[in-house]
């Protein structure tokens, strides 16, 4: 217990706290975007349909390397957006917390989108009509009556794409590195550790990730049950 302890006390916990931000800040972009998609693929027909989904959902069977290269590829300092940013404002998200973010944004996104459009499509479409014959817009209908009703499977889907997030390693270490004390989130120390044979401090990383990700799977199957 006293060696526990002794471990706990000295360990750096930022990968930890930096795992957080980015999980928290990567499921809000990819709940705006999952809301938002998982809506039009609910409720509307157009050419291409089943191929655009079909794109969203690639970050669910590629490789997490596959990801991280296409955000070098799109967003790297040699490519037409990264050198804008690099010479407009002095930015780069390569080898930075919001790399990591982004990384995390992509592969999360599929999560949130599924399980939104499907909470959109078990929506009753008639209380959608009743309340359109009260002079309600269609935004005010959707904030009033579809949100609502699909937000317990939209939660759901939300909580698993943070744990998700929480849990990414290979795409975020192509964009941003482990550089610790600013890139090294809470998988890549877990990596690292094993790597260099602290074991002992490996096995604490895993139980404290386990944890949260069990917390995070139980509320989620709880919102689950509630659609």
């Amino acid at each position: 217990m006293n060696t526990t302890n002794a471990l706990i006390a000295s360990t750096d916990w930022f990968p930890l706290v930096l795992s957080l931000k980015v999980a928290s800040v990567a499921t809000l972009l990819a709940l705006v975007a999952g809301v938002a998609l998982g809506w039009v693929f609910a409720r509307k027909r157009f050419p291409g349909r089943s191929v655009l989904e079909a794109a969203c959902m690639l970050p669910l069977v590629l490789p997490p390397t596959v990801i991280g290269y296409a955000i070098l590829v799109a967003a790297g300092r040699r490519s037409p957006l990264g050198n804008w940013l690099r010479e407009h404002l002095d930015y780069s998200i390569i080898f930075s917390w919001h790399g990591a973010v982004v990384a995390s944004a992509v592969v999360a996104l599929p999560l949130v989108l599924k399980s939104a459009s499907a909470a959109f499509a078990g929506v009753d479409r008639s209380l959608e009509a009743a309340a359109s014959t009260l002079r309600q817009s269609p935004f005010s209908v959707f904030v009033r009556v579809t949100l609502p009703l699909a937000w317990p499977g939209i939660l759901a889907g939300t909580l698993l794409a943070f744990a998700r997030a929480m849990g990414e390693f290979g795409a975020s270490l192509m964009v941003a590195g482990s550089i610790p004390k600013q890139t090294q989130t809470l998988s890549m120390a877990i990596y690292d550790a094993a790597q260099s044979g602290n074991d002992d401090l490996a096995l604490l990383l895993v139980a404290v990730t386990s944890l949260l990700s069990i917390t995070v799977l139980v509320l989620s199957n709880r919102f689950f049950s509630l659609r």
